[in-house]
């Protein structure tokens, strides 16, 4: 029986060589190899790594935190609009986790970019201090606005088919909805949707990004907390939306260009 040759049970692989035998080193060397390839095989079909593949970076549980600082990132942007964060107060990451139910650690990087976008500014071992910002400031916002808005407005008026322009008026009748209700916080964000929506008929991404960064700067309260614009002004202004989304549909030019200019007059 040549079981040396075949290995046991006919496996093909050969027995270990008897106590006190010697091996030579090819042999040696080529049963080191063949066990490493056993093994690798072994654990790929685990779904371990393997010598010869490239790790594959594990998920974060940065995922579920992304999600829990986004909403939290909404939700500071909203009391800040609504004036429910005062204009020069400190508030410490713990105590704003309090009142979200939520850890510091979303609070805190989310806070980190609010002030990446200036609306708060890091007090060290406190926390952060919402900006005071000034009449001035938010009158220069509203006319950096106008210079970027405005043109591109124009231009799209006469190029964006009717329909196209159709297609916002839901956005148009949210944002009298929003002016309804009341409340600074629910008509700034309709508003933001209704005219990044117009900016984004020129393709142009980069625009819409910046235009919506100054929409948040620009309604911010200034300091002392003061609510400059009550429920009449909110719903003027929505109105104005819907005209103008009127003009556009209808292609009357000599009516948008006197309605966009003042539209983004009254915001300043």
């Amino acid at each position: 029986m040549k079981q040396g040759t075949q290995g046991s049970a006919g496996t093909g692989i050969p027995d270990a060589p008897a106590r006190g035998s010697r091996v030579p080193p090819q042999q040696r060397a080529a049963d080191v190899d063949r066990d490493r390839g056993l093994a690798d095989g072994a654990g790929a079909v685990r779904g371990e790594h393997t010598h010869s593949e490239t790790p594959f970076p594990r998920p974060r549980a940065v995922v579920q935190r992304s999600s829990v600082r986004g909403q939290i990132l909404d939700a500071l942007r909203t009391a800040l609009v609504g004036g429910e964060l005062t204009p020069g107060e400190v508030y410490s990451a713990p105590a704003l986790g309090d009142r979200f139910g939520v850890s510091a650690t979303p609070v805190r990087e989310a806070m980190q970019q609010l002030a990446a976008e200036g609306a708060v500014e890091v007090v060290p071992n406190r926390g952060f201090r919402v900006i005071e910002r000034g009449a001035r400031e938010l009158a220069e916002l509203a006319e950096i606005r106008a210079l970027i808005e405005v043109p591109v407005l124009l231009r799209l008026a006469r190029t964006v088919p009717a329909a196209r322009w159709a297609d916002l008026r839901p956005l148009a009748e949210g944002t009298v909805r929003a002016a309804s209700s009341g409340s600074r916080a629910v008509y700034a964000e309709s508003d933001r949707a209704f005219h990044c929506a117009l900016l984004s008929l020129s393709g142009n991404a980069q625009l819409v990004q910046i235009a919506e960064d100054l929409h948040r700067r620009a309604q911010w309260p200034p300091a002392g907390g003061a609510v400059t614009r009550g429920r009449a002004d909110l719903l003027a202004d929505a109105a104005e939306h819907l005209a103008l989304l009127e003009a556009l549909v209808a292609g009357e030019w000599d009516v948008v260009q006197p309605l966009v200019r003042e539209h983004f007059a009254g915001a300043a």
